[in-house]
């Protein structure tokens, strides 16, 4: 299981990590993601998603309707929902 937002598709980034003598190391920025249950009123049913906290904040913003649409339409919501 990758982690992955199920939504927007978002990863983790790569990076480095600088030490006070400019040392650096590889380091993974890892997501906040977030399993979550969101109600869809027009499917009348419940959804169990894995998300990150910022898409958590778009979808209290937009609604759950309108992210899922906008995803569909992108290609970017993961397959099984």
């Amino acid at each position: 299981m990758s982690l992955r937002d199920d939504i927007f598709g978002t990863k983790a980034l790569n990076g480095y990590r600088s030490s006070k003598s400019n040392n650096k190391t590889k380091h993974k920025f890892k997501l906040n993601l977030q399993k979550r249950r969101f109600y869809i009123p027009e499917e009348d049913r419940w959804i169990t998603l894995r998300v990150t906290a910022n898409t958590v904040r778009v979808i209290n913003r937009k609604g759950i309707s309108a992210v899922l649409k906008d995803a569909r339409k992108k290609g970017t919501l993961n397959k099984n929902i």
